[in-house]
């Protein structure tokens, strides 16, 4: 089995191959290609840390995956990333494990990026784009350097908890973006008048109500990937003209979604589409001024789809 460190991988894959991998993804899930179990969680709550472990096989391709992200929230104090993991690749064929990619969770970071990405080019509002970000962090940083390579943007109003934290991530994203990157005082300012708002969190309660949102807003939420994390206020998805999920199963027992059914504002029966559906033409994206909220838990197929774009590199030399 062959190892293969980050630097390498970064070397390899960027946001522009985590686009077209996530499009691959969710293309294939819609049309019923893809076999995916459930996602399975651990939580170790003495260190505030999580980890996640999800995989997938699209049929037809050559590989199948399976990848750990963990996401440890005192790391910081040591000096350490917040995120860590790892993917395996086994070949179809066999089952045998072909290649340890030791991506310290860079390949979770852009294929989560790329399915936010995705979900604003086929959901979000002509025209450029004033966008709201709740989170600073890592993931707040590669949300915004996909989506701008697939709309415009305007300007960028950003708001976490902690100040520091708001400042380096204006003097980072502003450069990158090539827009205006302000500082929110509160999480209610970066929301009001934004076209499209962006939750990076790992919030246990809601940042979000829904009198703060524009009417005709779209919300890419991608904080809230277990079953007891929640960004949004529940009434924002009973308010929402349209809900799209990454997996209708999936979101039924975390993220946003979930949420929102358990406390009775929305029914399983009223979440609009799949991306994956919005993607093939089966379903209709955005058709006028209406909220459309889109909840990415993530899926074991983008981390598939894009283990498999690796990996074929990787035997191409």
């Amino acid at each position: 089995m062959k190892v293969f460190g980050e630097d390498r991988l970064r070397e390899m894959v960027g946001e522009e191959e985590a686009l077209q991998a996530v499009e691959t993804a969710f293309l294939a899930l819609a049309q019923g290609r893809v076999v995916q179990p459930p996602p399975m969680g651990l939580e170790l709550e003495e260190q505030r840390g999580e980890v996640h472990v999800k995989g997938a096989y699209l049929q037809g391709e050559p590989v199948f995956a399976l990848k750990v992200a963990s996401g440890f929230y005192r790391n910081p104090e040591r000096a350490l990333p917040t995120g860590s993991g790892l993917v395996l690749v086994f070949d179809a064929e066999t089952g045998f494990p072909l290649a340890l990619l030791q991506d310290n969770g860079y390949l979770t970071e852009l294929r989560t990026g790329g399915a936010g990405a995705l979900a604003v080019r086929l959901l979000a509002p002509h025209g450029p784009l004033s966008v709201g970000v709740l989170g600073a962090g890592s993931q707040a940083r590669y949300q915004l350097r996909a989506i701008a390579r697939v709309r415009s943007l305007k300007q960028v109003r950003v708001w976490s908890p902690l100040p520091e934290e708001v400042q380096q991530y204006r003097r980072e994203m502003a450069p990158a973006l090539g827009v205006p990157v302000f500082g929110a005082a509160t999480a209610r300012e970066a929301v009001e008048g934004a076209d499209l708002l962006v939750t990076a969190t790992p919030s246990r309660s809601p940042m979000v109500e829904p009198d703060w949102l524009t009417e005709g807003a779209t919300v890419v939420a991608v904080g809230s990937d277990g079953p007891e994390k929640q960004e949004l206020a529940v009434e924002v998805l009973g308010r929402a003209g349209k809900v799209v999920v990454d997996s209708l199963p999936q979101c039924l027992s975390l993220g946003e979604t979930h949420h929102a059914v358990r406390a009775g504002v929305l029914s399983p029966e009223g979440i609009h589409a799949e991306l994956g559906e919005v993607l093939q033409g089966s379903r209709p994206g955005r058709e006028g001024r209406e909220l459309i909220v889109c909840d990415l838990t993530g899926v074991g197929a983008q981390d598939a789809a894009l283990a498999g774009v690796v990996w074929e590199r990787l035997m191409a030399g």
